[in-house]
């Protein structure tokens, strides 16, 4: 490879390194503090304050009920 192509390779290399590195922040700042992040950290664990089935159960019972299936 010739001494111009050598430095054109590597400029390339540190554009994209770069590049991929602003993307990774920009990643990051945006997906800060979202649904994901909420469900990791046990926000909607149902351990503060639900009682019972959570609602997702309850409402799967009453449409098998509707549906003409057993309430289990």
């Amino acid at each position: 490879m010739t001494e111009s192509a050598k430095k054109v390779a590597e400029s390339a290399e540190h554009r994209l390194d770069r590049l991929a590195e602003d993307v990774r922040m920009r990643f990051d700042r945006i997906t800060k503090g979202r649904f994901a992040d909420q469900v990791r950290s046990g926000r909607f664990s149902g351990q503060g304050g639900q009682g019972g089935h959570g609602p997702g159960q309850a409402r799967s019972g009453q449409h098998r009920r509707e549906r003409g299936g057993s309430a289990r």
